[in-house]
């Protein structure tokens, strides 16, 4: 490889991100994996950020005559012809996403043994199946998952906790439709592709309980509303668990998964000549502790050729989380990551970095992510960069400087990727 400068580094950064996502695409991915039609009726039913997308590759390769309804996140909505799309409120559930799901739950019951249900699932399901559990309300659900999303919870964690406060996920949704088939077409947005956790798995079984839901919150710290304990504690209506008879006719597949979008920008790295390394798709950790983790790699390579040697790019995916404890800035977790990032490498001269929600949509702002180069630091000392990280307003700072990286709505969701590359 030539020596690289900074306007090839981005190229090359925004390539890798690139086609990451377009290796998620459920327009390439999902057409093999669709099932055969059945004998009686095919009801289509989804949630995520790639539930419209997925609908509309139903209806183009399916074969035979669909209906149904598909729930997505505002501006994520894309033309189809006989499912039904709605737009909800994402991360914090709206009523939109409550009257989906309700909708879900009523178009799948009653179905008989030869009818098939196709269930298109995709990262941000679980926000947008908002259906509260028998004794809660919509603004319970919603208090929750405020408190959630800032306690520093996994995803495992707050899916968990998800179910348990539902009438819909935890396997309820395939539960309702028995003794029809249930065949889930899901975009993996999750560590360890885990079917259970994706859009908190409301067509397969799920192993946790009301007790783990419980500990999950007191080891969180988090105030939930009274009625929220009053349920977890009566623990009734437990979620399907595995074996259970109305799950007997579901099954599952992967359409699309964060390994296979990080080999595919391994594969770009290596056709420009730069050696890629591969750190794991199911990376999790507070965002700023992992950025110093990943800087420490970077600067073992630049400087010692360890782990490898230069020119070589370091490829991770995953979900890491964000502990707010005060008041917040504007930031996403990709956001924070980098700033930790460009903090942790002190202005090393031939480190560049990206790193991105797949989805194009970092938290909830209008960037995927950002891009940092050897002087991001520098430049950000008028902007008070270290103080912006302790109060989590990176997304603010990256603005400032220009180096955004902004795609809009991918319509795909496969988590985040990140990219460091040592020239």
């Amino acid at each position: 490889m030539a020596a690289i400068d900074d306007a090839a580094a981005r190229l090359m950064l925004r390539a890798l991100f690139d086609r990451a996502v377009e290796a998620a695409d459920p327009r390439r991915t999902m057409p093999p994996l669709l099932p055969p039609p059945p004998r009686g009726r095919t009801v289509v039913v989804g949630a995520g950020k790639s539930a419209a997308l997925m609908a509309q590759v139903v209806e183009r390769h399916f074969g035979a005559p669909v209906t149904g309804l598909v729930v997505t996140r505002y501006g994520h909505a894309v033309p189809t012809s006989s499912v039904e799309v709605v737009e909800a409120s994402h991360p914090v559930p709206d009523a939109a996403g409550e009257a989906a799901a309700r909708r879900m739950l009523e178009l799948v019951g009653g179905l008989g043994a030869d009818d098939l249900v196709l269930a298109l699932i995709s990262g941000g399901g679980s926000a947008l199946l908002a259906l509260p559990a028998a004794g809660l309300t919509l603004a319970d659900k919603q208090a929750v998952n405020r408190a959630l999303l800032a306690s520093g919870a996994t995803i495992g964690e707050m899916n968990a906790v998800r179910k348990h406060l539902s009438a819909i996920k935890g396997g309820r949704l395939a539960a309702a439709a028995f003794p029809a088939r249930v065949v889930t077409l899901a975009i993996s947005d999750v560590p360890g592709d885990s079917l259970s956790v994706i859009a908190s798995g409301p067509t397969v079984a799920d192993a946790t309980s009301f007790a783990d839901a419980q500990a999950i919150i007191r080891r969180r710290g988090i105030a939930v509303p009274a009625s929220v304990t009053r349920h977890l504690e009566r623990a009734e209506d437990e979620t399907p668990k595995p074996g259970d008879k109305r799950l007997a006719r579901a099954e599952a597949h992967i359409v699309a998964r964060p390994q296979a979008s990080l080999e595919a920008a391994a594969e770009v790295a290596r056709a420009a000549g730069i050696a890629p390394l591969l750190l794991g798709d199911a990376i999790e950790g507070e965002a700023r502790e992992v950025a110093t983790v990943m800087a420490g790699i970077a600067l073992s390579a630049a400087t010692h050729g360890h782990p490898l040697a230069a020119p070589a790019v370091l490829l991770s995916g995953g979900e890491t989380t964000v502990t707010v404890s005060g008041p917040a800035g504007r930031g996403g977790r990709n956001t924070e990551f980098l700033l930790g990032l460009a903090v942790a490498l002190q202005g090393a001269e031939t480190i560049w970095a990206i790193a991105g929600d797949t989805d194009g949509i970092d938290g909830t702002e209008d960037a995927a992510g950002a891009i940092v180069p050897p002087d991001t630091l520098a430049r950000a000392e008028a902007h008070d960069p270290r103080g912006r990280l302790a109060g989590h307003d990176s997304y603010s700072l990256f603005a400032a400087l220009g180096d955004l990286v902004v795609t809009g709505p991918t319509l795909t969701n496969v988590n985040d990727f990140r990219a460091i590359l040592v020239a």
